[in-house]
């Protein structure tokens, strides 16, 4: 059993929303302690009553109707609330008018917030521009904006008249924006004439207009000056817009729980990204879930979770409006014009809850910052940590270099369920490595590939009962074959994610990484983050890829590195990463060959991708190189002869 980091104190677990909502369950006698392990099972075996307490107990706005759970064998086909109807946007723009709703940060820019009445102000009027345009229930807009509070508005403007929502980064390239786009056909296209990164601006303008020219399903397209660079002839002023179609009411539209909210997008590494559909109520009730009990978000909390607008932590992220909390949003490089200046925002707003990826992390550690010199971060609470496997290394580095009061939650799920099937709890320890429990009202389980139940062990993550966040459906398929083959083809009835997970004796998980990418020599099942966790801990090392490669009627393990400073990979460093994997992982995970790179394949959303370095190395084309940010890195894997010899 890994180290205990943290341990929350008695009077935190009897003030945490967890313990609170265990009492009203009824489910245990002795209120002053939670039995995790009983509430969450509690919660699987009576999804009627757990998400009926669940509604009642988050104040949704809405009929709940008069069935909750409606049981069906096929666990795709079983339904939440079917005769209920909500608004996602009425839910999240509620409570008192004068608090501060949205704060802003961007690269180079001055900050900026708005209160509650000043947001819904924003949204009434964009809402009755749609409404005078003529885009109705089941129409989409589409926004490739950056995370600004007009990307939050045009998101509730669009939901509060029941249209779907879509939305992409603007770094994204012309082809990928297509990609995604094109086949969910918006009406409204949002936009913006350029973005700063990197202590660079961006004009997108051109861009943009090609990308107008080629939707032909749009009506109208709105110009954002977010970089005041200029406007763009015949498409819509959005300060213009706002001013002219002032509106005192928003016409909130209550439609059914499973109406559709938003499309999302998979990486598409492996050919046109999927358009995934996402429903107003399986949203709504899952991030409540997640943001009031297992962040235990109050009311005036102060959250930011550095994302982009084309990663599914914006659409998570923003739901916190629904918990009467303060959305802190942040448009720019986390590191310039230094490693601080996400921290420097903590401090300013004296945040409570401060989310970023795991390679975030890993690389204010591998920089040896230290933010607790700086700063005090008095009002900090949880420090959250997704995208990717947090090594155990950053759960030292968090505790010794940002604040040691602090609940280190490290999340995962995905954009399949725009949502975690593992979680963070104010009422557990922090153990080195280690995702603290499976999400509530969800059977998350490891299993192997007979479909047999692992403790303790390397397996599939597999999801064994319904949820309200399960896809409506991949925008296009008239078949749903796609939709069953992505999930539910590895075994029957069974939400099978694709991610290599332990659950451990004690409930907690430790997640392996993508299981498509692990490794397999000699038959033996080999998660690469076992690797990455010995690799990097090495002082030389900035990163590591390791895949399978197959060899011989076998497979061999094929590792690439990115070394610190330009370091040669000279024997001594080849031999002191075979003996840390050895020593720290076993003799099987050793890799065959080590070679050094300048950088590794990555999604626009900053995820390595290791299926696309393994389709090069075996000389398979890698589809849609359009979903990467550096596709011209693959090249450099094509380049290594030895790769080919014993």
């Amino acid at each position: 059993m890994n180290k205990i980091l943290w341990k929350p104190k008695p009077e935190d677990i009897i003030q945490s929303n967890m313990l609170k909502l265990g009492r009203k369950a009824k489910i245990w006698s002795n209120i002053q302690t939670i039995n995790y392990k009983e509430l969450h099972k509690w919660s699987v075996q009576n999804p009627k009553e757990f998400w009926s307490l669940l509604w009642e107990d988050a104040d949704i706005i809405g009929e709940s109707g008069s069935i909750i759970y409606q049981h069906n064998d096929n666990i795709r086909m079983s339904e939440f609330f079917p005769d209920g109807r909500l608004n996602y946007s009425e839910n999240l723009l509620s409570g008192d008018e004068n608090r501060e709703a949205i704060v802003f940060y961007g690269e180079g820019r001055q900050k900026c917030s708005l209160t509650l009445a000043e947001l819904r102000a924003n949204v009434a009027s964009l809402s009755a521009w749609f409404l005078k345009k003529g885009v109705k229930e089941g129409d989409r807009v589409a926004a490739l904006l950056p995370n600004c509070p007009e990307t939050v508005i045009a998101m509730l403007a669009t939901s509060s008249i029941g249209a779907i929502f879509t939305s992409c980064s603007p770094d994204f390239g012309e082809e990928g924006i297509i990609d995604r786009f094109g086949q969910c056909e918006p009406s409204i296209l949002i936009t913006c004439d350029g973005y700063g990164y990197g202590g660079k601006t961006f004009d997108i303008r051109k861009k943009v207009l090609e990308i107008s020219k080629k939707l032909h399903s749009l009506k109208k397209t709105i110009l954002v000056n977010h970089a005041s660079i200029g406007d763009v002839e015949n498409f819509e002023n959005w300060e213009e817009l706002i001013a002219e179609n002032m509106s005192e009411e928003i016409h909130f539209v209550r439609l059914p729980f499973m109406t559709p909210l938003y499309i999302l997008y998979s990486s598409g590494t492996t050919g046109k990204p999927k358009c995934i559909v996402h429903s107003a109520g399986g949203v709504l009730l899952q991030h409540i879930k997640e943001h009031k009990y297992h962040c235990n978000i109050k009311r005036d909390d102060r959250v930011l979770y550095f994302t982009t607008c084309g990663w599914m932590m914006w659409n998570w992220v923003v739901s916190i409006l629904a918990c009467e909390a303060t959305l802190v949003l942040y448009d720019g490089s986390p590191i310039h014009p230094d490693p601080y200046v996400l921290f420097d925002i903590a401090q300013k707003e004296e945040l409570t809850f401060f989310g970023a990826s795991a390679k975030y992390i890993d690389s204010l550690n591998k920089m040896k910052i230290i933010p607790s010199e700086k700063y005090r971060l008095e009002n900090l609470k949880v420090f959250a940590s997704t995208g990717s496997p947090l090594a155990p290394e950053s759960y030292d580095w968090v505790y010794g270099s940002v604040k040691k009061e602090l609940q280190l939650s490290s999340i995962s799920g995905g954009t399949d369920l725009v949502a975690c099937f593992v979680h963070g709890n104010p009422c557990l320890p922090v153990r080195k490595g280690e995702i603290q429990c499976a999400s509530l009202g969800m059977n998350v389980q490891a299993w192997d590939d007979n479909g047999e139940r692992l403790i303790d062990k390397p397996g599939e993550l597999v999801c064994t009962n319904s949820f309200p966040s399960m896809p409506i459906g991949f925008w296009g398929e008239k078949n749903d074959q796609k939709y069953k083959s992505s999930y539910f083809e590895r075994y029957d009835n069974v939400w099978h994610h694709g991610d290599y997970i332990i659950e451990t004796g004690s409930g907690s998980f430790i997640v392996e990484g993508r299981s498509d990418a692990t490794l397999n020599p000699g038959g033996i099942r080999i998660g690469t983050a076992e690797i990455y966790r010995q690799v990097e801990s090495l002082p030389d090392i900035l990163e590591a890829l390791a895949v399978g490669q197959n060899w011989q009627n076998d497979q061999r393990i094929i590792l690439f590195v990115i070394t610190r400073g330009g370091r040669d990979l000279d024997e001594i460093l080849i031999n002191s990463i075979k003996e840390i994997i050895r020593k720290g992982a076993s003799p099987r995970h050793v890799p065959a060959k080590i070679f050094k790179v300048e950088d590794f394949p990555r999604t626009r959303s900053g995820k390595i991708t290791e299926i696309a370095v393994r389709d090069v190395i075996h000389g398979k084309e890698v589809k849609n190189t359009e979903a990467l940010k550096n596709p011209y890195i693959l090249e450099s894997f094509k380049n290594f002869t030895d790769l080919y010899n014993d």
